[in-house]
C-alpha cells in the first residue's frame, strides 16, 4: 500500500474552473490525487491544506528545543516541537509527497516555507556527522525510495528552466534544495503558466498541465510498484 502526503499551499481555497478566483495549483494537485486514487483506491492519502491552515513559524523556543538532544529536553521543549513532530511523522510515512503551490513574488508562499522549516529537523530528518566537518550533514530520508511531485501555477510565463524568466524563479529550486538536503531527491515537476495573461495561452497551459499530471500518475504508480518489488524483504 502506497502512502501519499498531499499539501496545498495556495491562499485561494477553491479550484480553478469550479470556484470564483479558484486555485490552479490546487486544481493540479487534486487532479493528481484523484487520478491516483481512481487507479489505486486502497492507497492512503494524508491531506494538509497549509494554505488555509499554515504551520507555525519557528521561534527562539523552537530552535532551542530542536537543537537540544531529545533525552535532555524539558517538557516545554517537547510541547514546542509537538507540531513539528506531527508534520515530520507524516513526511516520513509518505512514499509520494505531492505539493500544490503557486509562485508568489518569485518564491514559495510563506505557509510552505513554514512547513519546510518545521520538517527540516536535526535528529529527525537530517543528522550531523562530526567526523566529517567539511560535509557533516547526513539526510535521514534517503533510507528508502520516496518521490516528490511539485505542481506549480505561475502568473507569468517563461519561468521554466531555460526560459527568459527562469533566473527569477526561486520556488522549485528552493524546494528541491531543501528537500534534497533531507534525502528527497526523486523530484517530478509540472507547472502551468499565464494565469495573469489568461485567454487561450492559459487554457492551453492548463490542458497540457492536466495531461502531464495524468501521465505522471501512471508513470509513478509503475515506479513505486517496481521499487517495492525490488526492496529486500
Amino acid at each position: 500500500m502506497t502512502h501519499i502526503l498531499h499539501l496545498d499551499a495556495s491562499a485561494r481555497p477553491g479550484l480553478a474552473g469550479k470556484d470564483e478566483h479558484g486555485s490552479h495549483s490546487r486544481n493540479l494537485s487534486h487532479r493528481f490525487v484523484s487520478q491516483w486514487q481512481a487507479r489505486r483506491p486502497h492507497d492512503v492519502v494524508t491531506y494538509r491544506d497549509i494554505g488555509q491552515n499554515p504551520p507555525s513559524i519557528i521561534s527562539h523556543d523552537w530552535i532551542a528545543s530542536s537543537f537540544t538532544p531529545e533525552p535532555q529536553r524539558e517538557p516545554w521543549m517537547r510541547d514546542t516541537l509537538a507540531e513539528s513532530d506531527r508534520l515530520v511523522d507524516e513526511l516520513v510515512a509518505a512514499d509520494v509527497l505531492v505539493i500544490g503551490t503557486p509562485l508568489y513574488n518569485f518564491g514559495m508562499p510563506a505557509a510552505l516555507k513554514a512547513w519546510i522549516d518545521q520538517v527540516v529537523r536535526p535528529g529527525r530528518t537530517v543528522e550531523m556527522d562530526d567526523s566529517n566537518p567539511l560535509d557533516p550533514y547526513v539526510p535521514k530520508l534517503a533510507d528508502r525510495p520516496r518521490h516528490v511531485v511539485i505542481l506549480t501555477a505561475r502568473g507569468g510565463v517563461g519561468f521554466d528552466a531555460g526560459g527568459e524568466m527562469a533566473h527569477m524563479n526561486h520556488l522549485e529550486p528552493n524546494l528541491i534544495t531543501a528537500l534534497g538536503f533531507i534525502g528527497l531527491t526523486r523530484v517530478h515537476q509540472i507547472a502551468i503558466e499565464g494565469q495573469e495573461v489568461g485567454g487561450e495561452l492559459l487554457a492551453e497551459s492548463v490542458r497540457q498541465g492536466l495531461s502531464k499530471v495524468d501521465a505522471l500518475v501512471a508513470e509513478l504508480q509503475r515506479s513505486v510498484q517496481a521499487e517495492r518489488v525490488a526492496q529486500p524483504a
